[in-house]
């Protein structure tokens, strides 16, 4: 029989958990040296030995780190943050003396609001080092949490256990279950939208004929973009012009792109409602993308959001969009990715 975990997966309402990360910036390293990277996981563990924070998981790459805690909600979580990289920055340019930025940006803090979302969180933390080609399986990554929590390595401070109390009420049954968890690798999407939520990937697109630009999204964008086969705009509102188009017609194939027909001007206006719902992008960016004046465009959106059956589309939620766009393009063949037109801004 294993060892029963005393774990509170069930903090009080005071308690939220967070995850974090922090990226390096070009030429900087977090494992320049064997000592650097030892001395920013101590750092890592003694940062929650004080009331109120507990360190669940976390994971060193050269230039990313990735953390998992549970901090009070009167405890900053910024104050933490910064803190931390602070040190960090200082303790790199020690090893690395040239006069450049050690940080990419400021870190970057996702709320896990449910027990699902943590498990997430921690597969994908435990592949990330695979997914950055450091290792072939997550458990040879030397520097994180997931070899203490396996038993595969010795605790040098970190305590497992409040971990493990997510995946069982022991020692054993928990590390069984875990690398239960851990055997399905995260998809492309999964990775892609994982990493433009947290600043690792910005979103690409055009606002002229040549000028590319970049932004940070929300995760309801993240989802969109990654559901559309890339990290580009235009092709999550093609695969939104591939759902509207399901919804308003039956037959025959219709382009929102080159027709002028009512039932045209109706798919674009529906796609440009659900772009700036999501927070995709603005309807300026999408009357671009279809090559058509982006007043006209506001004027069809608000002829649709007065038609109870438009209501009823821009109404549905994000998660059956992805569903049935899925099950679209599996059956007809379609990949919602289009790479040239004007894009977004």
């Amino acid at each position: 029989m294993g060892t029963v975990i005393n774990a509170d997966k069930d903090p009080d309402e005071g308690v939220r958990t967070w995850s974090l990360c922090w990226q390096a910036a070009v030429g900087r390293s977090f494992c320049a040296d064997p000592m650097l990277a030892d001395r920013i996981r101590s750092r890592l563990i003694g940062a929650h030995q004080r009331s109120g924070r507990v360190l669940l998981d976390y994971v060193l790459l050269p230039d990313e780190i990735h953390l998992i805690a549970r901090i009070r909600a009167d405890d900053s979580v910024g104050g933490v943050a910064r803190a931390f990289g602070n040190v960090v920055s200082r303790w790199v340019r020690e090893v690395q003396p040239v006069r450049s930025p050690v940080l990419a940006g400021p870190y970057r803090a996702v709320i896990l609001d449910s027990d699902e979302a943590l498990r997430r969180e921690v597969r994908m933390l435990a592949w990330r080092p695979v997914c950055r080609k450091l290792c072939v399986t997550p458990t040879h990554h030397s520097h994180g949490a997931l070899r203490v929590a396996l038993g595969l390595s010795p605790s040098r401070g970190f305590d497992a256990r409040p971990l493990l109390g997510h995946f069982g009420d022991s020692v054993q049954s928990a590390r069984a279950e875990l690398r239960t968890w851990l055997s399905k690798r995260p998809s492309e999407q999964d990775w892609r939208a994982w990493e433009l939520t947290r600043g690792l990937e910005l979103a690409t697109g055009c606002i002229g004929p040549q000028t590319i630009v970049a932004k940070s999204v929300g995760s309801a964008a993240a989802t969109l973009i990654a559901a559309g086969g890339s990290y580009g705009i235009d092709g999550a509102l093609e695969l939104l012009g591939i759902w509207v188009l399901a919804k308003i017609q039956v037959s025959s194939v219709l382009d929102l792109h080159a027709k002028s027909s009512a039932l045209a001007v109706r798919g674009r206006a529906l796609v440009a409602c659900l772009a700036v719902t999501h927070r995709l992008c603005s309807a300026s960016s999408v009357a671009r993308h279809f090559h058509r004046a982006k007043a006209t465009l506001s004027e069809q959106m608000s002829a649709c959001r007065g038609r109870p059956a438009d209501r009823l589309i821009l109404a549905t939620p994000l998660h059956r969009i992805l569903e049935e766009s899925a099950a679209l393009r599996t059956s007809s063949g379609i990949h919602a990715h289009r790479s040239s037109g004007p894009g977004w801004r």
